[in-house]
């Protein structure tokens, strides 16, 4: 999701801090923003702040180009892709998303559940699990029962944040996967220590086969594209919205950084696919708030609901890369990207 980084707030009474800012506008981005919704690095941060000097300057080389290739799909950012159309004025913005491998956009459950490669390969990472283990332990879970945790691979909660997350799990009795990794105090490449977590959790989970828990990595793709998958607990990176919201899984959002409140806020307002359970690792969390936060989305109205929309926009998402046999029927990405390269070999 693309979100303008050079900002005009308004006017403090007091330079030093942004406290009395209770709400701002993106230019040319309808709805407003929160100073809370920022990141920490701008909320502190200044027009001489040494980042900020560096986004305003990726920014207007940015502007300068002839045009904007975009990770996304037409029919499902629709007011982002307007705001970023304005502010592009006549250039063209085409969208060629979502950057993922054909066979998990063609409907075909067969298709979804075999194991593949492709996630390392995507990533270029060891998981800590097999494709194949991974998906023997879903295979013994109910459709729509596990929940999925991942807060990329660059994010981390605090270590209260996992402790209070671990409770609430237990609390909630649903059924897990999490990618574990060092709490944000820590240096992120160590091994994960089992003292991070409630004293006799990895045993506890092992045990019920309540919980799997997987150090470093895991294929991502094949977790999301599994029948018994039926949330996900994000960080709201942009890739892992697109892979969640192409299998029809609807997300709890956690932003930790970049753009991902910004995500978080469109995820829940605009598509009605999320809630938020807490935003950034500053945040104080609580057990029983995130039982019932796991509740309300796993559970009863409001989450089949989501469900229901996320299985919508699953289906745009491949209709968006959809081509008939003849080639007269095609779906928006197909068309962009046609678009984009007759664009290119034009000039």
């Amino acid at each position: 999701m693309f979100v303008s980084t050079c900002l005009h707030l308004p006017h403090r009474r007091d330079d030093s801090s942004n406290d009395l800012i209770e709400e701002f506008q993106v230019p040319k981005v309808p709805g407003t923003c929160r100073p809370s919704q920022l990141p920490v690095y701008l909320r502190e941060a200044n027009k001489e702040t040494p980042h900020v000097k560096y986004f305003q300057k990726q920014l207007s080389f940015t502007l300068q180009a002839d045009g904007m290739l975009c990770n996304s799909v037409e029919e499902i950012e629709v007011v982002g892709l307007e705001a970023l159309r304005n502010i592009m004025e006549s250039k063209p913005v085409w969208t060629v998303g979502p950057l993922l491998p054909s066979y998990l956009l063609q409907g075909n459950n067969q298709n979804k559940n075999k194991v593949s490669v492709v996630s390392q390969s995507r990533t270029g990472k060891e998981f800590g699990i097999s494709p194949e283990s991974c998906i023997e332990w879903l295979n013994l879970h109910e459709p729509s029962s596990v929940l999925y945790i991942s807060f990329g691979s660059e994010s981390a909660i605090n270590a209260s944040q996992m402790m209070e997350l671990a409770l609430g799990l237990e609390k909630s009795g649903k059924s897990f996967i999490w990618i574990l990794r060092p709490p944000s105090e820590f240096d992120i490449k160590p091994e994960f220590k089992s003292e991070w977590l409630p004293e006799g959790f990895f045993e506890r989970m092992n045990a019920s086969n309540k919980g799997l828990l997987v150090k470093k990595w895991a294929p991502q793709l094949e977790i999301l594209s599994h029948k018994s998958t039926g949330a996900f607990l994000s960080h709201c990176g942009w890739n892992s919205v697109l892979e969640s919201l192409s299998q029809g899984v609807h997300i709890i959002g956690w932003p930790l950084g970049g753009e991902q409140t910004f995500n978080s806020k469109m995820l829940e307002e605009e598509l009605g696919v999320s809630v938020q359970l807490a935003n950034g690792n500053e945040d104080e969390v609580l057990s029983e708030d995130v039982k019932k936060i796991i509740e309300q989305v796993m559970n009863g109205s409001n989450g089949e609901e989501m469900r229901k929309r996320a299985t919508v926009i699953a289906e745009k998402i491949s209709a968006a890369m959809r081509e008939d046999e003849g080639g007269h029927l095609k779906g928006s990405t197909i068309r962009s990207i046609g678009d984009f390269l007759a664009t290119v070999t034009s000039k």
